[in-house]
């Protein structure tokens, strides 16, 4: 599993301070992150890959720094959104899988292949030259997993990727997640998805509040939102 560091991580947006003084060292193979809407814990899975940069202190992957390396921690931990349409970009299933191979050393045929078989194993095979707007809430977000996973990152940093899909595909996403081999961090309000990992941080008004085994931090996070 990766190391990844955050060391006295704040973060401010102008005079609001989303994060402040968050430390963490993240080693485990499935680490929950909870919080009330507007704690902080979206920015904080963002600051596990670069998208966003502490305004201090210092967050690193395997002793990447973010801030100065950011392309490479980029390469190493993939990103899935709440709402996939925010990162589909190309027309069709098969293009969109493949654009993130686009800077790969891979020729056209094992491009092609490395497709098919992701397209295979998340369910999509069916729909590999179908438009991606045409697809259900469900399979958009099998293809933006797909089209992350496909890179083979080392970690995989979801946001809160069934807060808009119904029970059924919420299930079905929840359970591909949860049997991948990579490290995975996810951000939920579903509680019950996280009884089976190994950890569970937990975040309010910008502070990690709570750190530990699931039943333990989810029960501090419980009684925090009464």
């Amino acid at each position: 599993m990766a190391r990844i560091v955050l060391d006295g991580v704040t973060l401010r947006y102008g005079e609001r301070e989303v994060l402040r003084g968050v430390d963490a060292v993240l080693t485990e193979q499935r680490i929950g992150v909870v919080g009330g809407n507007g704690s902080g814990k979206s920015t904080l899975a963002r600051l596990l890959n670069g998208l966003v940069l502490p305004s201090a202190g210092r967050v690193s992957v395997d002793g990447l720094d973010t801030a100065s390396s950011g392309a490479a921690v980029r390469r190493r931990v993939g990103f899935v959104f709440t709402d996939p349409d925010a990162q589909i970009v190309m027309p069709t299933v098969a293009e969109d899988v493949g654009f993130s191979l686009r800077r790969s050393a891979l020729g056209t045929a094992e491009r092609a292949a490395r497709v098919a078989e992701a397209l295979e194993r998340f369910g999509l095979a069916g729909h590999a030259d179908h438009p991606c707007h045409l697809l259900s809430g469900g399979q958009k977000q099998l293809l933006a997993l797909t089209a992350v996973l496909v890179a083979e990152p080392d970690v995989l940093v979801c946001d809160e990727p069934t807060t808009l899909l119904d029970a059924r595909n919420a299930r079905r996403v929840a359970a591909l997640v949860a049997a991948l081999p990579q490290q995975v961090v996810m951000v939920t309000h579903h509680l019950e998805q996280l009884e089976s990992f190994d950890r569970v941080l937990v975040v309010d008004e910008g502070r990690l509040v709570a750190d530990g085994p699931p039943a333990e931090a989810l029960a501090t996070y419980r009684h925090l939102i009464g």
